[in-house]
């Protein structure tokens, strides 16, 4: 039976006057989109391997490729898009479930966008970063320590523990096994020298990067990969991942194509078989069932490292953050619906969840209108793409934020969406030796580095212009924002007042 033909989404255009056959292209291409043609000496394209990764056109040496959007159409139809008609035939010619990677492409509002930043004037004046102390040094955990003395009057010190980062961003989870071992070497390396943490996913942790324990979160999800006495032990917090943004209510699924000989033992599982570890886990049903993993993985480690429970951001997000500041977690990281991922299937990912800000603004408000607020500390993350929704986030009552594309992007990548293919062209989400090491971890932790300090500088700069020297002061300070083109239902939500509202 014949398959339907599926338009490709891009042209490769080839200037022939600038092309020397170099065959560079070919060599770097992991995809097979172009070869050479002996007869007539020619490079040729097959465009519908193309996922627009850019690696051809930034290596050209003559500068004779671009890729471009196809102007070749279907008849109109503004209810059967392109994009749905390719699908339909996809799966009619597989009659299989559709997969996608990275963040949901659909043009959703992106509530950071509608979001302003308050700023000082002259009754409340600005401070200066550069010349006055800013504090961007934060812990996350618990803040319901006592104030206690001991027998010689001076404190005790009861807080429980604690991660200390010097700026309120950390690595978000991304497993070996959808990420390359440079992709993860320079994630650990950049929390080291950053003083901030990155998490190892659900793949467990290689060998190798036990000495970056320090800065090493690691988590236990449902598939319990790679998780054993030495791996909990060597990390600085443990993270029981409960649901995931971009693919809440289901499992995790890595290709089988991607588990190599090195990421089966990390993980404890079968060498080129698909992981897929169960939407739910199978001894949790309840916030109690909860509570006994927290304190099974507390008792574990002696109660010396903070508990993490990660969870999708849903409708009910708020109640069952709730349940989580009373099950023993030390903080509640939250995931939203625009939460990059390394395959998920392509309904789940751009139609299940909500965004991250109204999730966090109601989670806030309900531990605060509870109070037990301090019993918790808020990471979220989902599609934090710069500083300044790293200030809005804080504002709208996080503690910190998780990225993950934003440093894949410093990484090198370009947003192909073909992660599950396991032919990153840019050594990045591939685990083919002839791909990793394309990516240089030398060079990819520096960018990392740089990256997380250029948004430190910004965001001293944006805290300086609210008049604000402290994250403290910011967290959950809803007057330092001001939204725009919002209605009131999403106003209410947030808990902010309109851009010109005065108190």
């Amino acid at each position: 039976m014949m398959d339907l033909y599926i338009r490709p989404d891009y042209e490769v255009v080839r200037n022939q006057s600038r092309c020397i056959a170099c065959r560079v292209c070919e060599r770097q291409c992991a995809n097979e989109v172009h070869s050479f043609d002996p007869e007539t000496g020619l490079m040729e394209a097959d465009e519908g391997k193309c996922v627009n990764c850019h690696r051809c056109v930034s290596l050209c040496p003559t500068h004779a490729l671009k890729i471009v959007k196809t102007d070749d159409t279907y008849r109109e139809n503004a209810n059967w898009e392109a994009q749905a008609i390719h699908e339909v035939y996809r799966q009619a010619n597989t009659g299989g479930v559709l997969l996608s990677s990275m963040g949901s492409p659909k043009p959703y509002p992106v509530f950071w966008d509608k979001l302003l930043i308050n700023a000082s004037q002259v009754t409340n004046p600005p401070i200066d970063p550069l010349r006055e102390p800013m504090e961007t040094q934060l812990y996350l955990g618990k803040r319901t320590a006592k104030i206690e003395r001991g027998k010689d009057g001076l404190l005790k010190d009861t807080l429980p523990p604690q991660l200390k980062l010097s700026v309120p961003v950390l690595f978000s989870a991304m497993s070996y096994g959808s990420i390359s071992y440079n992709a993860h070497e320079s994630l650990a390396r950049a929390a080291e020298e950053l003083g901030i943490y990155y998490n190892t996913g659900e793949g467990g942790l290689h060998r190798d990067f036990y000495k970056y324990g320090k800065n090493t979160i690691v988590q236990v999800a449902s598939g319990r990969f790679g998780v054993h006495k030495e791996y909990l032990e060597a990390a600085a917090a443990i993270e029981i991942k409960m649901g995931q943004g971009a693919k809440p209510g289901i499992g995790g699924h890595l290709p089988g194509g991607k588990i190599s000989k090195d990421v089966s033992e990390t993980r404890m599982i079968p060498q080129g078989v698909d992981a897929i570890s169960p939407a739910p886990h199978h001894d949790i049903y309840s916030i109690e069932d909860l509570k006994q993993l927290v304190d099974s993985l507390k008792e574990a480690t002696e109660y010396k490292k903070p508990i993490i429970v990660k969870i999708a951001a849903v409708h009910n997000a708020a109640a069952i953050a709730s349940g989580i500041a009373r099950s023993g977690a030390d903080i509640i990281a939250i995931d939203g619906f625009r939460g990059g991922t390394g395959a998920a299937p392509t309904r789940i990912r751009d139609n299940v969840g909500i965004p991250i800000e109204p999730a966090l603004a109601q989670i806030d408000q309900r531990l605060r209108e509870e109070g037990i607020r301090d019993n918790v500390s808020i990471i979220v993350g989902g599609s934090v793409r710069s500083s300044a929704d790293v200030v809005k986030a804080i504002a709208l009552g996080a503690d910190a934020c998780y990225i993950g594309t934003a440093a894949l992007l410093a990484l090198g990548c370009h947003l192909c969406r073909s992660c599950h293919t396991g032919k990153c062209n840019w050594g990045i989400a591939t685990q083919r030796p002839d791909l990793v090491k394309r990516l240089n971890p030398d060079l990819g932790y520096k960018r990392l580095v740089n990256l997380v300090s250029a948004w430190k500088h910004e965001i001293e700069e944006m805290m300086g212009g609210m008049g604000i020297n402290s994250l403290e002061a910011l967290r959950g300070n809803r007057l330092m924002l001001r939204g725009i083109g919002l209605s009131d239902t999403e106003l209410r939500l947030l808990g902010v007042r309109y851009a010109g509202e005065s108190l």
